[in-house]
């Protein structure tokens, strides 16, 4: 530990090392001869290089010769390996890092070395091969010499029985070929034969590396990359030459001539699976190493030359060599044609497999042998066009209708082939194009039908178009757009027909019974909506298909022969597999009627299974494979079924699972695939790397497949239909039938009785004791593998096992496995075991258990044992945690301790230190006391353990993980300890980074990513990142994903720093180049290359932690790195160009050209989806950030400041991407632009453009929006993609960017087109998709007008009738007058449309229970089958077309009008209101009222309960909708007359209003309840009016009373509207003011000193209900009025007092006009004046009036003198006039006539004004008490004259109060009054001198007088003389104030005439803006 970590700082302290080189080199050299472990030689190698790089390296050789000297010694003892090994490396780092400084001592070294070699054991011989790669990667060019030699050597070693040896050798020649010609030319075919050997035996590793070394071999040999000298009779290379190199290979394998010769004349295939599989990985490197352009040019020879292989007859001399062969072939294909070429280039590669299928197809017309090659290459051809076609998707269209090459022709045409497997595959195909272009699906399900119809008599049409069927239904499982439901009618009728005429011709007797009964099992997977129309005829075939009872199966033994019982099991088996299907897709239909009718011929079934022995030996071995075929299918119906309802069968089943698992023609199943699911899955990594964890898994799984070779289509051609991506590949019938018996037995046994249980147990350990050989191995593992599937099943339903009598066989059988020699039967039992523990759950047991196994730990001493029982160990762990003591944790721990260091023995240290990794994620904190030791113990096994043990190296890494988990975030404390273990997990990190295996490295970078989750400060990103980057494009999936994980992680936290370490590699990366396109382009690269779904998640969710980090401060970046993945694709792009004003069309705006590459190549639709995706979310990013992102005018501003990036800046790039993605084939992509454009469209409609004002930024992209969505208006457009345009297109529309009606025009034309799809859609009889693709399309159209028409009412006049804004759109705009006349012509067919839409909705909405009321065959825009999927439909768009069909209504008055829209604008009156133009009629009446109602009726029951995730939209539109009806007159009165439904609304609203925040849904709410409360209040005078007619009021004393309270004056909750709008009203004042509450306040009369600041909407909130309550007493009769004016009083004046305290904020100034306007109104309620109420109400309000006046100390004086005047003016005269309020009244205005407040007194005198003009009662009193006060001050102002405007306008106001008084005098009286008015005047009046230095106040005053009296002179002429003769000095000071005035006016006159004639008669305009 201390040795490695000073080399680490040596190696980082480089400036230091040339000073002090002498003493480093003998440090150095001490620590060579010491003995190092591996990390340490590595790292001590690295730093003697650096010092001699560094330093003087003249002494280099002198460390040369020393190493030398170590490796001659003859010390062959243990303890010297370790310093050998290290001057083996230090020779190879000194010769890679000096290279030719060492070039003297180079040939002794290379001779030394490869002497060593002969003698050395594997670690030597590894090491001294990469050594030897080493030294010629520095020599280059100069170690030609050796050449030769390395060469003899590294063949030796490519053959080596070490794994790490071969590995070392093929790195070696890897490196030798750069520079020896001779490997890639003359030796080429020895080198392959070699390479073929190695394969043989070879582990993954090695495939991996060998394959790599002869791929490019071959790639140089074709293309050579330096020229060779010409040899006599020698040429290049042919691709064919090549080819045929490996063929021979792929065809004989690496044996010599003689062994397989010798294969040959036996009969035997020679080849190992080994060498195809390695040779296929070597194709695969070949071709990618020459490039995607290479293989474009040369697929079509390739091609030829793959498909030779498959059809060659060695390669499928027997059927699972033939499956081989095939999957090898198809990974060739599939990951070259998948991985290298993009989308242009695979369409043309598919037309060369099409070409060759054809070719293909017509060998089958020569002869039998040739029916038998062809099969397999069509096969191999069909599977990978299908993949080919399904990864194009869409964009594969334009293949598809290319008739030159007739694809589609050609794949139909190969259902006919001979070959079953070659059916199936051309099924398959059919099926990927229907997944790729679902519009493919329907046409091709009509095809197929009509070809099986017209050729029911051909047994090949019959099977293959069946299974073309079967397979097109299978892809509507993957197909969002689904299939109609009359496919479903019309398959069902086929397999009728097929399973009918079965016994007809019994030339295809088989065919049409396994044909019917396909089609019918993969119609269940149409799901229960169409199944459950066709499940009685189902039944009734089933029914047919078995024998009546189990006595008819006895009688059908004695009849029949074998071509009957092969069709018979053969039908039998089908009709199973129907029912499984229908059980696994459709579980709501098996009610227990279906089942009680399935299980007798269930029965059937089982008692038949009992026959087939005799059967079999009867007829022999021709049923033999259809009665295998049907016991699978009874045993995978009965595993999925309850073991209860079946429990009869017992006995027979039971018998056969036993035959079957233990009997004596039992077929080994496939390991692997039978026992990986009964493993823990962390224990399957023991095994290697696991099938899923590596690229080449569909190979790879070759090897673990037993004989079967793997598994194919035509093993079970019923798996076609199931719901998979990839093709599937079912084992043969005999393999399945042993897992399923697993299953099956796993299912039964724990229903059994415990003797039965100990009986079967007993059996199986029998069996196992007394077979031999690999029959006893193969009845172990089937016995083993069906108890622990019983153990799990008993472990997920909590069940028993039994007694120890069951115990004791069941533990022998476990221990047995425990201890095989099997590794994964091993971990299979060490989890068995553990899960018999947790069934037992007895503590007795469970110690028994772990006792023993310590026991045999102690004492064993082989490695299987020891291997077996610590995993047990873990496993048990992991189930009991009630043995979690830290005793047992110690002893486990102290037992794998020492099983961990057993170097003797790799197998046992990886097992235990696994065990070890369990046991520390399971112990959590109880082993925090372990962890020192614990990393101790795993840092010292990392220092020590060789290279060559890679899987020690993995468990060590997932221990060092575990044990970094355990710690977790104390790894950050700064303690002594602490560090010290922080340190060990940096060093063992680092450690297993320089491991040459990638999955050691892997472990490392996730470790490293742990210790980064607790610890960031500690991991240095300078080193992680790069070294992430550089293994970013590693060839181990493994390792992508540690890498790919791990910057998920970082780019959380560090996403800028992250990038900026990975901009430093440039050259590190393939294909794309940090440096242009930084870490986030190779992330993108990546992503396009990736087919695992896992790491292609967590590419995107890096890229977008990266974008949310950086994306708003690196915008230019991210951008064109979007824009650049868009435009990668294959072929030429269409260009952009904007266009300006209308001078182009939609077609003009863009061309076609195309356009440079960019730094991607060739990239797939999918990628670029995510780019468009990318895109959304900066826009979304940008908008919660700077405001400027969305202000031209601002961004510009800011950029001429600072170097800051903004997103308008970049709005042509946006709209150009989005068109780019909009108009592309793939529909994916199409639908991501259109996604990208509705986003531009919301988030830039109203950006104005800075240079043209009054215009809006998105306006000059007018004809572009158009162009990118004219295309998905396309009759052939699928319908989501035409939904999402209608949803672009209103809101363009709604946008209000348009201005131009023929802007208008073109996106009008596409709705109006997709009005008249809409109208048809239910008609077309030949429907591409499902019935509720129709629905969505068509609520999609209906969704947008209706977006448009409210977007209209909103635009032009908010609040008014649709007519009134026709009328007046002149006003409202161009853009607003000439949509509305556009979408007026559509109004009557879409009017009808939404009231359909919305019928629908209604029903659909309706709760289960009324189900039966829906219409049978559905509604306007859905069937019957598609109601739960048209639901989501409905229920995302019902609200906004609500609103726009009560926008309709509203602008009709609810005229029904038979003209058409031309007459909707005639005005309503009250006589026509609901009534039609022409005739009147119950029907026209009914369907008024049952609009409205229905309206109402969807609006209630959707307020009443709407759901959290509701929408705030949808309230809103239902809200406005509600307000748009109560606007007309007709549903007004009706709602006024219906009280009931009056107060039910009403308190809908209130629990809306307390619900939701929103305050615009409380506005809202607060509008409709005055609604509400105006139709009562009609209602209310309507009736008073029609009583007064009817009885003569006039004459009459009484008159009825009508209102709420009636004579009583009581209101009942819940059925009171007034009660109900009272209770609303409060609730909203008092959330805004809680302080009106007495309880809330915390004061008894509710008058708390708490202030609420309430905001512009509060205030507006609170003055609507204000006005509410002040309307409330006129529907109320006069006692009820009594009854509520309290109340509403009450909070009148509370909120007044609020106000004019201050106590709401600074906004109280927009609460005081509303809360005035609603005492008036209150004020002049009839009900004030009502004989009946007339007394009560006086008395209250003179209550109010005293609260009023005992508030008065306030703020706001002036609103409080203003509410009493209101008082006094609009009470009745009876209120105020008595005393003592009248007194009272009049002193607070005789105070406020004092007030110092100029601004007080001017209102004062104002209201004066008002009371003084009042009723005589009221203005006599205050006339009487301040007529005096008034005059005086009056007279006071000579005295003091007005300074300011404040005091100037309270004198003038105080002259208008002294006119009021003398105007409301007497006319005896008013002679008198004028005579002290008009002195008070010329008071006023300055002289000429004061004149003209007063200030402005005095001389307006001045001016203000002299009109005043030259007014009221001429009135009063008398009184006027009178005075002017009786005073001279007024009438001198009055003539001196006239004629200054008119010299005055002489003089403004002679200067306006002068101006006039000075003024030019052309004015120049001088401000251009």
């Amino acid at each position: 530990m201390f040795s490695l970590t000073w080399l680490r700082h040596v190696f980082v302290w480089q400036a230091d090392v040339k000073q002090n080189q002498k003493r480093l080199v003998e440090q150095l050299t001490a620590v060579l001869t010491s003995s190092p472990g591996p990390p340490t030689r590595l790292l001590l190698a690295q730093c003697l290089a650096l010092v001699y790089r560094v330093g003087d390296s003249l002494t280099s050789s002198l460390t040369v010769d020393r190493c030398n000297d170590i490796i001659r010694s003859k010390d062959d003892s243990p303890s010297f390996l370790p310093t050998r090994l290290a001057a083996v490396a230090c020779l190879g780092v000194l010769y890679e890092q000096l290279g030719r400084l060492l070039i003297s001592s180079f040939k002794e070294t290379m001779a030394n070395l490869l002497k060593a070699m002969k003698s050395a054991e594997s670690q030597g011989r590894c090491e001294i091969m990469l050594c030897i790669e080493r030294i010629l990667k520095g020599l280059g060019v100069s170690a030609v010499s050796c050449h030769r030699d390395i060469y003899k050597a590294a063949r030796t070693c490519l053959t080596d029985r070490s794994m790490a040896v071969r590995c070392a050798a093929t790195k070696c020649l890897l490196e030798l070929q750069r520079e020896a010609v001779f490997l890639w030319s003359t030796e080429l075919e020895n080198v392959a034969t070699l390479c073929f050997r190695a394969f043989e035996g070879s582990n993954y590793d090695v495939r991996v590396a060998i394959s790599k070394l002869l791929g490019t071999l071959l790639a140089s040999a074709l293309e050579p990359r330096q020229a060779i000298a010409p040899r006599p009779g020698s040429k290049r290379n042919s691709l064919e030459e090549v080819m045929e190199l490996l063929s021979s290979g792929f065809l004989r394998g690496g044996a010599g001539f003689l062994r397989a010769s010798g294969d040959m004349l036996k009969g035997t295939s020679s080849v190992s699976r080994d060498v195809r599989v390695g040779i296929t990985q070597t194709c695969v490197v070949f071709v990618s190493i020459l490039g995607g352009a290479w293989l474009e040019n040369h697929f079509s020879c390739l091609v030829s030359l793959l498909m030779v292989w498959v059809s060659h007859a060695r390669a499928t001399q027997y059927p699972a060599d033939a499956v081989s062969c095939r999957c090898c072939v198809s990974f060739i294909l599939r990951a070259t044609l998948g991985t290298l070429l993009g989308e242009k280039a695979q369409i043309a590669a598919a037309k060369e497999i099409c070409q060759l299928i054809s070719k293909q197809k017509r060998v089958t017309r020569v002869s039998p042998a040739d029916v038998a090659a062809s099969q397999h290459v069509l096969v191999c051809a069909l599977l990978e066009l299908g993949s080919l076609l399904q990864d194009l998707s869409s964009t594969a269209a334009p293949l598809l209708q290319d008739t030159s090459i007739g694809m589609l022709d050609t794949v139909i045409s190969v259902l006919l082939h001979p070959s079953a497997s070659a059916r199936l595959a051309a099924a398959w195909c059919l099926r990927c194009v229907a997944v790729g272009m679902p519009a493919q699906g329907a046409v091709l399900l009509d095809r197929c039908a009509e070809r099986l119809n017209a050729l029911k008599s051909c047994p090949e049409a019959v099977a293959g178009y069946s299974a073309a069927i079967a397979a097109l239904l299978g892809a509507v499982q993957l197909c969002p757009l689904g299939v109609s439901h009359s496919k479903g009618k019309m398959v069902m009728t086929l397999a009728e027909d097929l399973l009918r005429s079965a016994a007809q011709n019994s030339r295809i007797s088989i065919q049409r019974t396994q044909g019917g009964w396909l089609l019918l099992s993969a119609l269940s997977t149409l799901g229960p909506t169409v199944m459950e129309h066709h499940l009685p005829r189902l039944l009734l075939l089933w029914k047919c298909a078995f024998p009546l009872s189990v006595k008819d199966v006895e009688n059908e033994l004695r009849r029949g022969d074998s071509f009957t019982w092969q069709v018979t099991l053969e039908g039998r088996a089908g009709a199973l597999c129907a029912m499984k299907s229908l059980v696994v897709h459709c579980k709501d239909l098996l009610t227990d009627d279906v089942i009680s009718r399935l299980l007798p011929l269930l029965s059937c079934a089982v008692a038949l299974l009992n026959q087939l022995p005799s059967l079999i030996k009867s007829y022999g071995n021709q049923i033999k494979n259809a009665a295998t075929v049907f016991r699978l299918r009874v045993y995978e119906i009965l595993t999925m079924l309850q073991p209860k309802r079946y429990e009869g069968n017992f006995g027979t089943v039971l018998k056969l699972l036993l035959n079957d698992l233990t009997g004596p023609e039992i077929t080994a199943c496939a390991v692997l695939n039978l026992l990986s699911s009964l493993c823990y899955s962390q224990d399957l990594a023991l095994l290697g790397p696991g099938l899923h964890d590596v690229d080449q898994h569909y190979i790879e799984e070759q090897l673990h497949g037993g004989g079967s070779g793997g598994g194919t289509l035509e093993y079970d051609p019923f798996i076609i239909f199931e719901k998979q991506q990839e093709v599937p590949t079912p084992l043969p019938p005999a393999s399945a039938l042993t897992a399923a018996a697993v299953q099956l037995f796993g299912v039964i046994f724990p229903h059994l009785g415990i003797q039965q249980k100990a009986q079967i147990l007993e059996q199986f350990c029998e069996f196992v004791r007394q077979l031999k050989g690999a029959l006893q191995q193969t009845v172990q593992i089937h016995v083993a593998a069906a108890f622990c599937c019983t153990l799990k099943c008993l472990a997920s339903s909590r069940r028993e096992l039994g007694s120890e009598e069951v115990q004791r066989p069941a533990l022998s059988l476990l221990l047995g496995v425990l201890e095989g020699s099997n590794p994964l039967l091993r971990c299979m039992a060490a989890e068995g075991l553990a899960r018999l523990v947790q069934v037992l759950n007895e503590p007795n047991f469970t110690v028994s258990i772990t006792l023993m196994s310590f026991d045999k730990l102690k004492t064993a001493r082989d490695a299987i044992t020891r291997t077996g029982h610590a995993l047990a160990l873990s496993a048990v762990y992991r189930y009991l945690s009630g043995i979690s003591s830290p005793q047992y944790l110690s002893a486990c721990i102290g037992v794998l301790f020492t099983l961990s260091q057993d170097s003797t023995s790799p197998e046992v240290q990886m097992w235990a230190l696994h065990a070890l990794s369990m046991v520390v994620d399971l112990a959590g904190p109880l082993y925090h006391s372990h962890l020192e030791a614990s990393f101790n113990l795993v840092l010292r096994l990392l220092l020590s353990t060789p290279h060559t043990h890679v899987e020690v190296q993995q468990s060590l890494g997932r221990c060092l993980n575990a044990l970094i988990t355990s710690m977790g975030p104390d790894l950050q404390g700064e303690g002594a300890g602490v560090c010290a273990v922080r340190t060990s997990c940096l060093v063992g990190c680092a450690v297993m980074q320089d491991s040459q295996d990638c999955l050691v490295q892997a472990q490392a970078i996730s470790c490293l990513q742990q210790l980064h989750m607790f610890a960031p400060r500690f991991v240095n990103l300078a080193s992680l990142v790069p070294s992430l980057c550089i293994n970013l494009c590693s060839s181990y999936l493994s390792l992508r994903r540690a890498v790919v994980a791990c910057l998920r992680q970082l780019a959380q936290r560090e996403a800028v720093e992250v990038s900026e370490h990975a901009v430093a590699l440039v050259k590190e990366l393939p294909h794309v180049t940090i440096k242009e396109v930084g870490l986030e382009g190779a992330l993108f690269s990546l992503l396009d290359r990736e087919s695992d779904p896992h790491l292609c998640q967590d590419i995107q969710e890096t890229l977008v932690h990266m974008m949310s980090s950086s994306a708003e401060s690196n915008l230019a970046h991210w951008l064109k790195l979007c824009k650049d993945v868009l435009s990668a694709s294959a072929g030429g792009l269409q260009s952009y160009k904007r266009c300006d004003g209308d001078r182009y069309d939609d077609s003009s705006a863009f061309h076609a050209k195309s356009e440079s590459s960019g730094p991607f190549n060739n990239l797939r639709w999918s990628t670029r989806v995510f780019s468009m995706e990318c895109v959304c979310r900066i826009i979304a990013q940008c908008e919660n950030g700077d405001t400027a992102h969305f202000n031209m005018a601002l961004a510009q501003e800011q950029r001429l400041h600072e170097s800051a990036d903004f997103l308008v800046l970049h709005l042509a790039d946006l709209i150009r991407m989005a068109f780019m993605a909009a108009t592309d084939h793939s529909d994916q992509l199409r639908l991501a632009g259109l996604q990208t454009l509705l986003v531009i469209i919301r988030k830039f409609a109203n950006v104005p453009e800075p240079e043209f004002p009054g215009h809006v930024i998105l306006e000059q992209y007018q004809a572009n929006v158009g162009a990118a969505l004219r295309p998905a208006f396309h009759v052939d457009a699928p319908p989501n993609v035409t939904a999402k345009a209608c949803q672009v297109c209103s809101a363009w529309i709604a946008s209000g960017v348009i201005s131009d009606l023929r802007d208008l025009r073109r996106v009008h034309q596409l709705l109006a087109s997709s009005i008249a799809k809409v109208q048809v859609g239910r008609e077309v009889s030949s429907q591409l998709y499902n019935e509720s693709t129709f629905t969505m399309e068509t609520l999609a159209v209906l969704k947008a007008w209706a977006e448009v028409l409210n977007t209209i009412t909103q635009l032009l006049n908010p609040g008014s009738h649709l007519q009134q804004q026709s009328d007046e759109a002149g006003t409202a705009g161009p853009a607003g007058a000439g949509l509305l006349k556009l979408v007026q012509t559509d109004l009557a067919t879409l009017s009808r449309l939404w009231l359909a839409a919305l019928q629908d909705h209604a029903l659909l909405t309706l709760p289960s229970q009324y189900s039966s009321q829906l219409p049978s065959i559905g509604g306007s825009f859905y069937t019957a089958e598609t109601v739960e999927q048209a639901r989501p439909h409905y229920y995302s768009v019902w609200a906004t077309i609500l609103h726009a069909t009560a926008l309709w209504l509203n602008s009709t008055g609810f005229i029904m009008v038979d003209e058409g829209p031309a007459n909707l604008s005639r005005p309503v009156t009250p006589t026509s209101m609901g009534q039609s133009t022409s005739l009147s009629s119950s029907c026209l009446m009914f369907y008024v009222q049952f609009t409205k109602m229905f309206h109402l009726g969807i609006s209630v029951e959707f307020l009443c309960s709407p759901h959290s995730g509701d929408q705030m939209e949808n309230i809103d539109s239902c809200l406005q909708a509600l307000q748009a009806l109560l606007e007309v007159p007709w549903p007004r009165s009706k709602m006024g007359n219906d009280q009931a439904l009056s107060v039910e609304l009403l308190s809908v609203l209130h629990r809306l209003i307390v619900t939701r925040e929103s305050p615009s849904i409380q506005l809202a709410v607060l509008e409709l309840v005055r609604q509400i409360v105006c139709a009562a209040q009609e209602h209310v005078k309507e009736k008073r009016h029609s009583a007064e007619v009817d009885d003569g009021a006039a004459e009459k004393e009484t008159v009825p009373e009508f209102g709420e309270g009636r004579d009583t004056g009581g209101l009942v909750p819940g059925k009171s509207l007034v009660f109900g709008a009272l209770e609303l009203c409060l609730c909203t004042l008092l959330r805004m003011l809680p302080q009106l509450s007495p309880k809330l306040a915390g004061s008894p009369m509710g008058w708390g000193g708490h202030t609420c600041s309430l905001s512009s909407t509060d205030c507006r909130l609170v003055t609507s209900a204000l006005a509410i309550l002040s309307e409330l007493p006129s529907i109320c009769s006069p006692e009820g009025s009594v009854s509520v004016l309290p109340t509403v009083l009450y909070l009148l004046l509370g909120v007044l007092r609020e106000a004019v305290k201050g106590s709401v904020g600074a906004e109280s100034g927009q609460l005081v006009p509303g809360i005035l306007q609603a005492l008036r109104t209150v004020l002049t309620s009839p009900m004030s004046r009502a004989e009946k109420s007339r007394g009560a109400w006086a008395e209250l309000l003179r209550c109010a009036v005293h609260t009023l006046l005992e508030s008065w100390h306030t703020v706001d004086e002036v609103t409080m003198l203003t509410s009493l005047t209101i008082f006094l003016l609009y009470a009745s005269a009876e209120v105020t006039t008595v005393e003592p309020l009248q007194t009272c009244c009049i002193q607070t205005f005789r105070a406020s006539l004092e007030s110092k407040d100029p601004v007080v007194l001017s209102r004062s005198y104002q209201l004066l004004v008002s009371l003084f003009q009042g009723p005589a009662p009221v203005a006599r009193p205050f006339i009487l008490a301040l007529g005096g006060c008034l005059v005086s001050q009056l007279q006071e102002v000579e005295k003091s004259r007005p300074q300011g405007p404040a005091e100037l306008q309270a004198v003038q106001a105080a002259v208008r109060a002294l006119e009021a008084l003398v105007f409301a005098a007497e006319e005896t009286h008013r002679p008198q009054l004028v005579a002290v008015l008009l002195p008070i005047l010329i008071s006023l009046l300055l002289d000429e001198n004061a004149l003209t230095s007063a200030p402005a106040a005095s001389r307006s005053l001045h001016e203000s007088a002299l009109g005043d009296l030259m007014r009221i002179g001429p009135q009063h002429s008398a009184v006027f003389k009178a005075l002017m003769a009786s005073a001279p000095h007024m009438k001198a000071r009055l003539e001196a104030a006239i004629k200054g005035n008119q010299e005055s006016m002489n003089t403004k006159a002679q200067t306006t005439r002068v101006n006039s004639k000075n003024t030019p008669s052309i004015q120049l305009k001088i401000n251009f803006l």
